[in-house]
């Protein structure tokens, strides 16, 4: 009876959640125009906006906590050194519940010779770097061949992969979850009619773009395919006779304003996986925390204290400097090397292996003393602004790389430029714009000698939580490292994050909240 109770609770829970992300009015209560409507002038207002997480992700409540104050002494060395202890706030935001695995890899390589056969480069760039397994004093050379590929690793973690090759994942990934959700939702055509199943009889559509997916192009309007539920244009420039298609109604894509489409995975920023690592919403009531942690688990030990697991590694790390995984007949931690990404016990968030198995990459670019000058809220250093690449200004058509993505350039405006300031800045030759002179096309050179007396570039990037070739002390989510993001290692992988947009509160259902009138009808008239 109590776990019904509960389960009916937590049902609740979620529709409060969703209920809070719906507009409930079909009418402007600025001018008494009816939404969604032809004759009112056709603006469309998705009232049934559903807020939810991407394939793979759970939702992190944000909140504020005290970055780096985990740190602890160890060993006379005081981890605290590694970072500055200061109160900040992280918004609500999704991740990953597991390290990206070798099959999820392995997943993004198959497309790419399957979409783009003969771009070998592609493909070439996307592999990782399996000699990472390579050390001169040591017989690692199975792993060369075999950690990415055989099915006995597939549910590791990878590694071997560059900070950049994470975030172009992270942007594949992005296109491919919002195409499925087109075209499973009939918004563009299924993937049976893009593919054809001969099975079912259905015929490959011989009119959709040859070009692959991608999310930026679809939404300016520049990939036209649309499917038997495609969104109605109620515009009353569009005639409502059938299209070429036998549609009813003129058709449209969907826009950004609908909320149909998923926000970027990205990689998250140190503070999210900072946060997200510690979990210490399992140990706060009203505001209090009633116990800190030193690892994304409660307690000072690294071992379960559980009757039936005690004495267990709850970590895949290395015990001493020879220790990687127990006596043989009485394995510890059961892992030499990695292990598969659901391996011990999620932390309070859900998350697997945030202290352990494989150090993650974040976002920022590595400085000692960042969070001394960090903002408090969403912290974070390697911002470059960039814009897209108009290739017709009037038309704001974009221009699109050989892989049909945007054109990436530098912000070249701190402000929404005028109409003919942008025309002018479109005639001007592209190495005459200056593109690095204001806050939106912000540079950190802080330090004008980095990289010159220093290890640290603008392309050092930050990565945390120990790994398998790591001791206890890098468990700890406040120690933070540096790479350069061209290189890769043996011991380093990620995990993808995604912004939450909206209320920051995920369960509202129980907790006090003020009541809101509902909105007055127009001049008391019901529609």
């Amino acid at each position: 009876m109590k776990k019904s109770y509960l389960y009916s609770l937590a049902y609740l829970a979620v529709v409060a959640s969703f209920m809070s992300c719906k507009s409930k009015s079909g009418t402007s209560d600025k001018t008494g125009l009816a939404y969604n409507k032809k004759e009112y002038g056709g603006f469309q207002v998705n009232n049934k906006f559903k807020r939810g997480p991407g394939p793979g992700l759970v939702e992190i409540e944000g909140g504020v906590f005290v970055m780096s104050g985990s740190a602890i002494n160890v060993a006379g060395q005081e981890l605290s050194s590694y970072n500055h202890k200061r109160e900040t706030t992280v918004s609500s935001f999704y991740m990953d519940e597991t390290e990206v695995s070798n099959t999820n890899w392995l997943e993004y390589l198959n497309w790419i010779r399957t979409n783009y056969p003969s771009d070998y480069e592609y493909y070439y760039n996307e592999i990782p770097d399996t000699l990472v397994w390579r050390r001169p004093l040591s017989y690692n050379e199975p792993y060369v061949d075999n950690y990415l590929r055989h099915p006995a690793y597939q549910d590791y973690p990878v590694v071997g992969v560059t900070w950049e090759q994470a975030e172009r994942y992270c942007d594949w990934r992005t296109d491919r979850v919002n195409e499925l959700l087109l075209r499973d939702q009939g918004y563009m055509t299924t993937f049976k009619e893009v593919n054809g199943d001969t099975r079912s009889g259905v015929a490959a559509a011989s009119s959709r773009p040859t070009e692959p997916f991608n999310t930026e192009i679809y939404l300016n309007g520049q990939y036209d395919d649309k499917g038997k539920k495609a969104m109605k244009d109620l515009s009353p420039t569009n005639a409502s006779a059938p299209d070429a298609k036998g549609n009813k109604a003129a058709t449209r894509n969907v826009r950004l304003e609908d909320g149909i489409l998923k926000q970027p995975y990205r990689l998250p920023t140190e503070a999210e996986w900072e946060y997200a690592a510690l979990g210490l919403i399992g140990n706060t009531e009203y505001e209090n925390i009633h116990e800190n942690k030193i690892y994304p688990w409660n307690g000072l030990g690294l071992s379960s204290a559980k009757k039936k697991t005690r004495g267990l590694i709850l970590a895949n790390f290395k015990r001493t400097k020879g220790d990687y995984m127990g006596v043989g007949g009485s394995l510890n931690d059961k892992g030499g090397l990695t292990v598969p990404v659901r391996s011990y016990l999620p932390n309070d968030f859900g998350l697997y292996n945030m202290a352990g198995n494989v150090n993650e990459w974040v976002a920022d670019v590595y400085r000692s003393k960042t969070f001394e000058a960090a903002d408090a809220f969403n912290p974070y250093r390697g911002n470059f602004y960039e814009d897209k690449k108009v290739a017709d200004p009037n038309t704001g058509k974009i221009e699109k790389d050989k892989h049909n993505r945007p054109v990436m350039i530098a912000a070249v405006s701190a402000r929404k430029q005028t109409w003919a300031e942008k025309q002018a800045a479109a005639a001007k030759p592209a190495d005459s714009v200056n593109t690095y002179a204001d806050q939106r096309g912000y540079r950190d050179k802080a330090n004008d000698l980095y990289g010159e007396i220093t290890l640290i570039t603008d392309k050092s990037r930050v990565y945390k939580g120990g790994s398998w070739d790591d001791q206890a002390m890098w468990l700890n989510p406040a120690t933070r490292r540096f790479l350069q993001q061209d290189e890769s290692t043996a011991d380093i992988g990620f995990r993808c994050a995604m912004t939450m947009l909206g209320a920051s509160e995920i369960r509202s259902m129980g907790k006090p909240q003020f009541k809101t009138k509902p909105q007055r009808a127009f001049n008391g008239l019901k529609r």
